[in-house]
């Protein structure tokens, strides 16, 4: 983060203290520029900060645009502020802005495409709505009155020339036509080059947009191209600044791996295990049983924030880019490798600075108290989860190459991780069964294969101690009365719920209502290993809200804790670095800051952060995967199908995980009706059914790698799930629709012309 945006932070509070005293009254931003005292550049710079903070729910507008402290309440009800996102047929929805610290999005708005001005995917935008009632849900339609803040100007896209005009094909489906750029010759781009644009005037349903080449990114299929256009599509971070690095080489140079006053652990037995690549270890374990016949875990977390001073040039940056971010072929740091990948890295037989969470533990898993300390360790032995695995699997084996101390140690967290993950289940934590595929790439990066993540004891073991130890932090900090961010994920909205259970009935799965975390628990575990599983679990991931960063008390729905905290990735995560300052505070006696306001800006900063990387992790895998399946138009795989619309069915590899559209005209010898109670697509043979679970073979038909989709057509169907009707037969015309109507017809014609 640069000099700057320490100046928009300032900006900030000097801001919401002005809205917030006792005796303001709202006005236009101008006016607030003008009693602060702000020159041009910072009044520009105060009413973009406005518009962030009416999104995050800090400010609101009222009338005529007066600024306003918020209200819990609008003057005009219908008048909505959210977040817009377009369809490529021009028309989009806008997800209305909850308070701040909520995830829960009860309706999104339809936008006609008339009515959209000229709002891009991500916009945030001022609506006006109506509610309406049909088919007995109420369903809410508007039009976009002004665009208050921009998602991005810049995008990126593939380079084309028509008669002597330069044009950018933006990547994905952000713009219906492509984007004028004039000079042909600019930036030396050439066709098929990989470019950044910036737009100058967005398109909208009277005209057409307008930009200029502001980057040339190689060109497209060379290696390295993809990820680069990813990470400017996603604004993501590149190389740290010279300022930063010297800010790093500081730190090391006053390290010495001198215990000092901190708590010397360095001869307590203690272990790491991580994935065979990993570079950076940032947790290890030690475990001992008390006289008492307690058992004392100590959970080790690598002290970031010994090396990363508040304020300094290099927690500036990590704060700026709140998390690492793990792209396929690459890894971009939150912190500079010197600190991540030595200095904070709790690696083997070397002295390093840790903050220990130390709790003490019934034998059943029962917490009796936690303490955290300021420690020095010593790592006694690196594991990775492979050998940890052939360890559980042939003990004796590994008995002779290990000491008995460490030998002991690994039996002793196998038995309590088994312990405390068989009590965090019973206790009604919620455990989804969905298969991670990780690709594989070749030194250029291109795509040379896949393979499962299996989730064996081994992860287990750590799993159980991180989330322990979260859970016993954060609620020793609530315990002591003390603000602090925290990660929750709130309940699912009753409406998703409803709508979870209904779908799981029309698989043919009986169940109770899902609004029982218990009965959702007994459906997960029902469908293990059948061909409904992945549907299933898929159903309720997305009935859920999404967790995020918070000072909020709500719980983490999915773990069912009251209070939990992300205390364990320092190296990685920004929240986590903010908790360990508060262990320090607290260690020197001194009261964190009790700024609440504060915390939920910097929660949602952190949480926009997380789930941007999340974003264009997914969106790279997609580029890859389909540049793969380009040079494969016409192989055969074995697809799972995921998703049945009445236009066609989605499917998704199984070796490798793409998803594409079978679309329903191409179904052969037979015609297709969409059965809307079972998710089928029901042929008038006998038999022919396709549902959610299926396993099919399916022919690489085509992929379009500008619009970053993929076509299939269906090759066989080799295992099916359970039946889709109980007669077999297609549904009526009142309870289905027929996959080759005048609607589906006109949805192809519109495809195909693009």
């Amino acid at each position: 983060m640069t000099t700057n945006d320490a100046d928009r932070h300032d900006l900030e509070q000097q801001l919401l203290a002005y809205v917030h005293a006792e005796n303001y009254q709202p006005v236009k931003p101008r006016v607030i520029a003008r009693k602060l005292e702000l020159d041009e550049d910072t009044t520009r710079e105060l009413k973009k900060l406005i518009k962030r903070l009416v999104k995050k729910g800090l400010l609101e507008y009222g009338q005529k645009h007066l600024v306003r402290k918020p209200s819990g309440k609008k003057n005009d009800k219908s008048l909505v502020t959210g977040v817009f996102r377009r369809n490529p047929n021009g028309y989009g929805f806008v997800r209305p802005n909850e308070a701040l610290g909520s995830s829960s999005r009860e309706f999104d708005i339809f936008i006609p495409a008339r009515r959209t001005l000229d709002a891009s995917s991500g916009d945030i935008v001022q609506v006006r709505s109506r509610k309406k009632h049909e088919n007995g849900e109420v369903r809410y339609s508007g039009e976009i009155l002004e665009v208050l803040e921009r998602e991005t100007h810049q995008f990126v896209g593939t380079y084309k020339e028509r008669s002597g005009l330069g044009l950018v094909v933006v990547d994905g489906n952000v713009f219906a036509q492509a984007i004028p750029v004039g000079d042909p010759g600019a930036k030396n781009a050439v066709e098929n080059d990989k470019v950044v644009v910036e737009m100058v005037r967005f398109p909208s349903q009277w005209h057409e947009g307008e930009g200029v080449i502001v980057e040339v990114l190689g060109a497209r299929g060379q290696p390295g191209v993809d990820t680069m256009s990813i990470m400017r599509e996603f604004a993501l971070p590149d190389d740290f600044t010279e300022e930063v690095l010297a800010s790093a080489r500081e730190q090391a140079e006053k390290f010495d791996e001198t215990v000092g006053e901190r708590v010397d652990l360095t001869e307590t037995t203690t272990i790491t295990i991580d994935p065979l690549d990993a570079r950076d270890f940032d947790d290890a374990i030690s475990l001992e049983t008390l006289e008492n016949g307690h058992l004392q875990l100590s959970v080790h977390i690598a002290d970031v924030s010994h090396f990363v001073p508040p304020g300094s040039p290099v927690d500036t940056e990590a704060r700026n880019r709140a998390t690492s971010v793990y792209l396929p072929d690459r890894v971009i740091p939150m912190l500079p490798e010197i600190i991540s990948n030595n200095l904070a890295s709790l690696q083997p037989d070397r002295v390093r600075y840790a903050k220990t969470a130390v709790i003490e533990m019934l034998p059943d898993g029962t917490r009796v108290s936690t303490e955290v300390y300021n420690t020095a360790i010593r790592s006694d032995r690196r594991f990775t989860y492979e050998e940890v695995d052939q360890f559980l699997e042939d003990r004796e084996t590994w008995r002779e190459k290990l000491t008995p101390e460490v030998y002991g140690l690994l039996e002793r967290m196998h038995e309590l991780a088994m312990t405390l993950r068989q009590r965090r289940l019973q206790r009604g934590a919620i455990e989804l069964s969905l298969s991670e595929i990780k690709i594989d790439l070749d030194k250029q990066g291109q795509v040379k294969g896949a393979h499962l993540v299996e989730n064996t004891e081994s992860h287990q073991i750590i799993e159980e101690f991180m989330l322990a130890a979260n859970e016993a932090v954060a609620e020793k900090l609530t315990d002591d009365g003390i603000v602090f961010l925290r990660r929750i994920h709130e309940s699912p909205a009753p409406r998703k719920l409803k709508t979870l259970t209904q779908f799981v009935r029309e698989l043919g799965i009986h169940c109770e209502s899902l609004e029982s975390r218990f009965e959702t628990k007994r459906v997960i575990a029902e469908v293990l290993g059948k061909p409904e599983e992945q549907a299933v679990n898929l159903a309720v991931l997305r009935s859920m809200q999404k967790a995020i960063y918070c000072p909020r008390e709500i719980g983490h729905y999915a773990l069912n804790s009251k209070n939990y905290c992300h205390f364990t990735s320092p190296i990685r995560r920004y929240p986590d670095l903010t908790v360990h300052r508060i262990i320090d505070s607290l260690a020197r006696g001194v009261q964190p800051p009790d700024n609440f306001s504060e915390q939920m800006n910097l929660g949602a900063h952190c949480s926009d952060r997380e789930q941007r990387a999340e974003s264009a992790e997914r969106e790279l895998v997609k580029v890859k995967l389909l540049n793969f399946l380009a040079k494969r138009v016409g192989r055969h795989m074995e697809a799972v199908i995921t998703g049945v619309e009445e236009y066609g069915l989605f499917a998704r590899g199984v070796e490798l995980p793409a998803e594409g559209l079978i679309h329903v005209n191409s179904l052969q010898e037979d015609r297709y009706f969409y059965d809307a109670e079972s998710h089928s697509l029901v042929g008038h043979r006998r038999g022919n059914v396709y549902r959610m679970g299926d396993v099919i073979q399916v022919e690489i038909f085509r992929v379009d790698l500008d619009r970053r989709e993929l076509d299939l057509r269906m090759v066989q169907k080799i295992k099916s799930g359970r039946p889709a009707t109980q007669s077999g037969k297609p549904p009526s015309r009142s309870t289905g629709k027929r996959g080759g109507d005048k609607k589906t017809r006109q949805k192809k014609k519109r495809r195909k012309r693009k």
